[in-house]
């Protein structure tokens, strides 16, 4: 080789380290996309990084993350599940139905609204897996069904009027942080945990990447099926409970359009609808994405119909920047 070549092909020190910033930027875009909206909206007003505005931020995530992380399951499989909005509906009705029927025990309400969504879950995890109905009928369907139990559960009306105990899911703090938050923090560690470094996740990340070559490997699809469904049925009756217990009261539209906010969630943390791709870390970024730009526009006093459009428009582009990304991974 002689000393020409051998100077064109040899690399600066300089050049080495500019393309290991730019190749972990393109790995980690959401990342310098969620730290780019913190710093403009830190820039436009001084109440935004403070402190008690961060926990708002988390405290508002909290029962939002929970039904992300269930649709993060559910769409690793290929499915999707629609119908959470509804059954946080309906199982903070039943909550808030115990609660007042049964008087000043927590505990109750609690398993009531438990019980409720784990059997939405379960009624949508049987039909799509042993029936092989497709989960977007599949869970629209219940999304109908349970908006109108929650409202037969109130006679068409909130329940008010509720025991001051029945606020404690939501209002109590433990270290400076409430219930809420300590569950979406657990949860989101735990179930990272679950789908990294057990069979369990392997299984849901190989149903969603091929069927039929997993049932062929072994893998008990019905059942792993029936399970995600149930874990998000379980996880929007739980959310369902904090957001009612944070009002201390019953309504039955609530959690409207929450399904539609946890898909984005999940879809801004690098999932494919296809299933088979995605991580419990990317939808919590997502979430925090979605809640830090709601919190955000809040603040700035952006009028509530201009707030849909802005984050519509940040979540696709949000999205356009990962999939430029993955493509650029690829290649």
């Amino acid at each position: 080789m002689t000393h020409d070549s051998a100077a064109t092909t040899s690399v600066s020190p300089s050049g080495r380290w500019a393309t290991i910033v730019r190749d972990f930027l393109i790995r980690h875009i959401m990342i310098v996309v969620m730290l780019g909206i913190v710093a403009f909206f830190a820039y436009r007003s001084a109440r935004f990084a403070t402190p008690d505005n961060l926990l708002t931020i988390l405290v508002a995530a909290a029962p939002f993350a929970l039904i992300a992380l269930g649709q993060t399951l559910v769409i690793l499989t290929g499915g999707i599940d629609l119908s959470v909005g509804s059954v946080i509906a309906a199982s903070a009705m039943a909550a808030a139905w115990t609660a007042k029927a049964f008087g000043d025990n927590p505990v109750l309400p609690l398993l009531a609204a438990v019980f409720a969504g784990l059997l939405a879950g379960a009624a949508n995890g049987v039909v799509v897996a042993w029936l092989n109905v497709p989960p977007f009928i599949v869970t629209l369907g219940m999304l109908t069904l349970a908006s109108g139990v929650a409202y037969v559960i109130g006679g068409g009306a909130p329940i008010n009027g509720l025991p001051a105990s029945f606020g404690m899911w939501a209002n109590t703090g433990i270290g400076g942080l409430t219930i809420p938050v300590i569950l979406m923090i657990a949860a989101i560690i735990g179930f990272a945990l679950l789908m990294r470094r057990t069979t369990y996740g392997l299984r849901v990340y190989a149903i969603g990447g091929n069927r039929l070559a997993a049932e062929i490997a072994g893998v008990r699809s019905r059942g792993i099926l029936f399970s995600v469904y149930a874990i998000s049925g379980l996880l929007a009756g739980i959310s369902g409970l904090m957001l009612s217990s944070r009002v201390i009261s019953g309504s039955p539209n609530l959690g409207q359009g929450y399904e539609l906010d946890a898909i984005a969630a999940v879809v801004i943390g690098g999932a494919s609808l296809m299933g088979g791709r995605g991580t419990i870390w990317g939808t919590a970024i997502g979430l925090l994405l979605i809640q830090t730009i709601n919190n955000g526009l809040d603040l700035l006093l952006v009028p509530a119909y201009w707030q849909d459009v802005i984050k519509g428009v940040i979540i696709v582009a949000a999205v356009a920047a990962d999939v430029w990304a993955n493509t650029r991974n690829r290649s």
